[in-house]
Parts: structure tokens; C-alpha cells; sequence
């Protein structure tokens, strides 16, 4: 029995996916904003649907509890939540600051962390990076994968890090070496066909809890 997952080639329809595609980076000219734009173009060239955001659109003050308690959310962590819970998965471009990511990114999903229900459990997660150096910022994901995952995000396993980002794209915004844009477009093919199947063919869902073997009270429990 076939699941509906689309061959890119097949002319066929996939079933509605809905993606939130964002880049991490505050700067204007940001390499890593460039390589989502061209993630969000791909995405939608394959039948899935785009809901395209900077990060100067979630900007929120340094987490604190008390703030919390006493003003409720930011206006920036309100708008990243209900983004997220809107769409079925979500892509991140985010660049490398000293072998890990940027403290902006960290602090929204601190303060994201604490809406119930929790929005990144089970989500799917797409993570891009783009840098002129040789590693490409791949260093920055592996340090992001570490509070996604842990708060019950399912992280697609092949990352893409554009190495020599600042040589990498053409006038308009494509890649210019073939191989690197043929592996970019079946990275992103082969998430969307696991988003697919996990949205509209899934069989099981699991609880998951923050803190394994404790007993479970009000500051505790993670179960969602």
C-alpha cells in the first residue's frame, strides 16, 4: 500500500504539509537567511506550504521567570508559539557563534519552553546552516540539536551546512555548484516526505517526560 509520499519527478501531489522556515540570524545581509529563503522556495517548488519568518519577528527579553509570572508572554515568544502550532514542522537556517548557536535563538526557545502544551514535542525540525568558513557552522547545530531534542523535538538526522557560504549563491539566491544544490534539494525532499508520513500516517504517539524517574508534580511533569 503506497503512503502518498511524493517522488519529485512523479508529477503527483503530496498531502497538505505545513512548515514554519525561519532563519536564526539577526543580520540584514545574513548568508544563513539566504540559504532558508532558498530552503522556503524549494519547499514550496515540492507542494509544501510556507509560513516564512526572521528572526527580528520573535524578539523577546532575556528569560525570566518573574517577568513571566507577573506580564505573562512577550509578544515575540506569542508569535513564535502560535507559528509553531500552526504548522506541521519547522526549518531552521542559524548561524555558528564561537562552535555553538546564537543566545537569541537559545533564549526564545527558553521562553517557548514554557507554553503548555509544549510546542516543539513532537515536531518535526529541518537544521541549516551557512558559513564562509570551511565548516560551514555545522558545529552550531550539533550544540542546537541538544535543547530541541531535548524538549521532544524530532530533529531530522542529515543536517546541511553550506561551507564558503559567501562564494556559494548566485545573483539570485541559488546555489551555484550542482552537486551541493542537487544534495540541498533531496535533503529537503527527504524531510518533507518524513513530515508527510509522520502528519497524515503516523500510528503512534509517545509520552515523554523532562525529568526520567522522578515522581511526577506540578514542576515536574512533561507529559503532553
Amino acid at each position: 500500500m503506497s503512503l502518498g509520499i511524493v517522488d519529485p519527478g512523479s508529477g503527483s501531489k503530496r498531502e497538505p504539509v505545513r512548515f514554519l522556515v525561519f532563519s536564526a540570524s539577526l543580520r540584514t545581509n545574513s548568508l544563513n537567511t539566504r540559504l532558508v529563503r532558498l530552503a522556503a522556495e524549494r519547499i514550496e517548488a515540492n507542494d509544501g506550504m510556507v509560513s516564512f519568518a526572521l528572526m527580528h519577528d520573535f524578539d523577546v527579553p532575556s528569560y525570566d521567570q518573574d517577568v513571566q509570572d507577573a506580564e505573562g508572554f512577550p509578544a515575540g515568544a506569542e508569535a513564535f508559539y502560535k507559528r509553531l502550532m500552526e504548522t506541521d514542522a519547522f526549518v531552521i537556517a542559524s548561524p555558528e557563534y564561537n562552535a555553538s548557536f546564537p543566545g537569541a535563538l537559545k533564549n526564545l526557545i527558553d521562553w517557548v519552553s514554557r507554553y503548555r502544551p509544549q510546542p516543539f514535542n513532537a515536531r518535526q525540525c529541518l537544521l541549516l546552516s551557512a558559513s564562509p568558513s570551511m565548516m560551514g557552522g555545522n558545529r552550531g547545530l550539533w550544540s542546537l540539536r541538544v535543547p530541541l531534542e531535548h524538549l521532544g523535538a524530532r530533529v531530522y538526522p542529515d543536517m546541511f551546512s553550506l561551507a564558503q557560504a559567501n562564494q556559494a549563491f548566485d545573483g539570485d539566491g541559488h546555489l551555484v555548484n550542482e552537486q551541493l544544490d542537487t544534495r540541498f534539494e533531496k535533503t529537503i525532499v527527504a524531510f518533507m516526505d518524513l513530515v508527510e508520513a509522520d502528519t497524515h500516517y503516523h500510528c503512534a504517539k509517545k509520552a515523554w517526560f523532562e525529568y526520567l524517574g522522578e515522581p511526577l508534580t506540578a514542576e515536574t511533569e512533561r507529559e503532553e
